[in-house]
């Protein structure tokens, strides 16, 4: 059943608004040859499909977020995305590209229409492109977002600064390498969620994320999870998933 017939068949009460809504939640996706578009995710799940960048070519993405925006997805997300990818994108839609995170924006952003703020929180330097592919995550799914960056536990005090924005936070991701203590000081100091994030930043016993990975894991704050190593996105979209809830 198309849209159009669905909803004269809501109009003329032959289904419910209850029953018409599932079926939208279950509408088919738009094949494109290289992938089928999820063009009902947001519907279903409160957030557009976003693509993931990495190993695609630039043809395959343009085609990708030309079909989105066929289907009037506003804000299209683009994750681990190269600069190759970034130029020939940019020539056919408004593209912004940070090449930091490698995260790409095509269309508007979304107001800010959360239940409170996200606060990102990173342990050095090192970390801000994970840190920086969460917050735009967050952003582009329509959250205020704080960013505390080097904020290690090196010099715990620079973290101690902060306490107004950790207190008042409705989630937190903690973003952190080496050991990845951070995340285990934070949730020990929060009242709200906490999401960590390890980073392949370390030296050779730190095994490319795992030792903090470990460490986050089994963190002794009850109110810490964990994403995988390097994952800024899926934390974003976590957070988000958090905050959006009303």
């Amino acid at each position: 059943m198309d849209i159009k017939t669905l909803l004269e068949a809501v109009a003329s009460g032959s289904i419910s608004v209850d029953e018409a809504v599932l079926q939208l939640k279950e509408a088919p996706y738009k094949d494109v040859g290289i992938a089928k578009i999820d063009t009902h995710r947001k519907l279903r799940q409160g957030a557009a499909e976003v693509i993931y960048g990495a190993a695609k070519t630039p043809q395959q993405i343009n085609t990708i977020v030309e079909a989105m925006v066929e289907n009037n997805q506003r804000t299209v997300l683009i994750t681990r995305m190269s600069q190759e990818a970034a130029d020939e994108v940019g020539k056919q839609f408004a593209l912004r590209y940070d090449p930091l995170s490698r995260v790409g924006i095509v269309g508007e952003m979304p107001p800010k229409n959360g239940s409170g703020r996200i606060v990102i929180a990173c342990g050095g330097t090192s970390d801000i492109p994970v840190a920086e592919e969460a917050a735009l995550t967050a952003e582009a799914l329509g959250n205020e977002v704080v960013r505390l960056y080097d904020v290690g536990v090196a010099g715990l005090h620079r973290l101690l600064d902060h306490m107004d924005d950790i207190m008042s936070a409705n989630v937190i991701i903690a973003i952190a390498g080496m050991e990845g203590a951070l995340a285990s000081v934070i949730g020990g100091l929060a009242d709200c969620p906490v999401i960590a994030v390890p980073t392949s930043v370390g030296y050779g016993a730190s095994f490319g994320g795992v030792s903090a990975l470990l460490s986050m894991l089994n963190s002794c704050a009850s109110g810490v999870s964990v994403v995988n190593i390097d994952n800024g996105f899926g934390a974003g979209y976590q957070a988000s998933m958090i905050n959006q809830r009303k």
